[in-house]
């Protein structure tokens, strides 16, 4: 009887961690999409585009967020990457091209807006929103994870868990802030240099993916079958999410000798033969 009042009051317990962040996301989203709907009344307006982006990203963070939407089975390892893939890299990226920074300091009075962007402009940023430092928090985290003790710790520590999808969410925002969100970002390096970083990015997950794929230091427990698919997951996951950073990032490239032979052309005048 005490072992069934304990399973009832586990699944209760894991409900309810289930059902707050879901909670908050759609909090979120519904904050973000009254305030662009503000937005989109003034001349400037807001673009459509941003809020589906902003949205898609919740939308996936919500379902990395619920294990019962995998397509593998529930709590093994293929099922975490799945998680993983979703809170760490696709919803972030979703999130970022959404602007949200843009959206509030275009929503919030004047002083608080300059509040944001002294915050945005103060020194630890400068170093919190480095692509190096992002890309440490993004690599690192993942091999802490897969390397250490920690893996287990958290399958079986709730709250730890939870922890362990913030970092995994944070580090993945900022990674695509930095790198290529359309958001202000203190001294951003030119887009070649992101673009270095992002292709170290990239050969880091490759890395990972092959070690988890063999199993080689990886202190997880779980079969050589859930190894290989959590690897080919995170291999070949992670390639079309960075894929999608690199084209956001492109596609918004400017390079500096283009405006400036522009300029030049505009500022000659026209002769008449």
């Amino acid at each position: 009887m005490s072992d069934t009042h304990e399973a009832h009051a586990g699944h209760a317990a894991t409900a309810l961690g289930t059902a707050v962040p879901l909670i908050l996301i759609a909090a979120v989203a519904l904050g973000y999409a009254l305030l662009a709907h503000n937005r989109g009344k003034e001349p400037r307006g807001w673009s459509s585009w941003r809020t589906a982006r902003f949205l898609t990203g919740c939308t996936l963070l919500a379902l990395g967020l619920s294990p019962q939407t995998s397509p593998f089975p529930l709590g093994g390892l293929p099922t975490h990457m799945y998680q993983h893939l979703l809170i760490g890299m696709y919803a972030p990226i979703g999130l970022v091209l959404g602007a949200p920074i843009t959206l509030l300091l275009r929503s919030v009075p004047r002083r608080q807006s300059k509040l944001i962007g002294r915050i945005l402009r103060a020194r630890p940023m400068h170093l919190i929103a480095h692509p190096v430092t992002a890309l440490a928090l993004n690599l690192g985290g993942l091999a802490v994870l897969y390397f250490t003790p920690l893996f287990t710790a958290a399958s079986n520590a709730p709250v730890l868990h939870h922890l362990v999808h913030l970092h995994f969410l944070a580090a993945g925002y900022l990674f695509a802030w930095v790198i290529s969100g359309p958001d202000p970002a203190p001294r951003r390096p030119s887009v070649p240099a992101r673009l270095v970083i992002l292709g170290v990015a990239i050969a880091g997950h490759a890395i990972i993916s092959q070690l988890l794929y063999a199993g080689l230091f990886v202190q997880v427990p779980a079969s050589a079958s859930e190894f290989r698919q959590a690897g080919e997951l995170m291999y070949y996951g992670g390639d079309l999410a960075e894929l999608l950073l690199a084209f956001a990032l492109v596609s918004t490239w400017r390079p500096q000798h283009r405006r400036q032979l522009a300029h030049r052309n505009q500022a000659q005048p026209s002769t008449v033969s």
